[in-house]
C-alpha cells in the first residue's frame, strides 16, 4: 500500500508542477501581450503627431516656394514640389514595409520559453 500512497503524491507533485509551469507561460504570454499593445498605442500617437507637424511644415514650405517664384515659373514650381513630394511618400511607404516585415514574432519569448519546457520534459 506504501508503494502506491507514494505513487500517487508523486503524481500530484507532477501535475503540480505542470500546472505550474502552464501558469508561469500564460502570465509570461499576457505580459508580452500587453507590451506590444502599449508599445503600438505609443508607435500610433507619436507617428499621429510627427505627421500632422510634417505635413503643416511641408504645406508652409510649399507655400513660401510657390509665392517666391509666383512672377517667373510659378506652374514649373509647383510640378517640380509634387513631384518631390510624390517620390518622398514612395521612399517613405517603403520603409514602412521593411520595417514592418523585419518586427520579431508576436509572443517570441513565450514560444522559446514552452520549446525549453518542452525539450527538458522529453528525454
Amino acid at each position: 500500500m506504501t508503494a502506491s500512497i507514494r505513487l500517487s503524491e508523486s503524481l500530484k507533485r507532477v501535475a503540480g508542477t505542470m500546472f505550474s509551469i502552464a501558469q508561469t507561460r500564460l502570465e509570461l504570454l499576457a505580459n508580452e501581450l500587453e507590451e506590444e499593445r502599449l508599445h503600438f498605442e505609443q508607435t500610433l500617437l507619436y507617428s499621429g503627431i510627427a505627421l500632422f507637424f510634417f505635413g503643416l511644415s511641408i504645406m508652409l514650405l510649399t507655400v513660401f516656394i510657390v509665392v517666391a517664384f509666383w512672377d517667373s515659373q510659378r506652374l514649373l514650381v509647383l510640378g517640380s514640389l509634387a513631384a518631390l513630394f510624390f517620390i518622398a511618400g514612395l521612399l517613405v511607404w517603403n520603409a514602412s514595409r521593411n520595417l514592418i516585415r523585419k518586427t520579431p514574432k508576436l509572443f517570441s519569448t513565450s514560444l522559446a520559453e514552452l520549446s525549453s519546457d518542452r525539450n527538458q520534459l522529453v528525454p
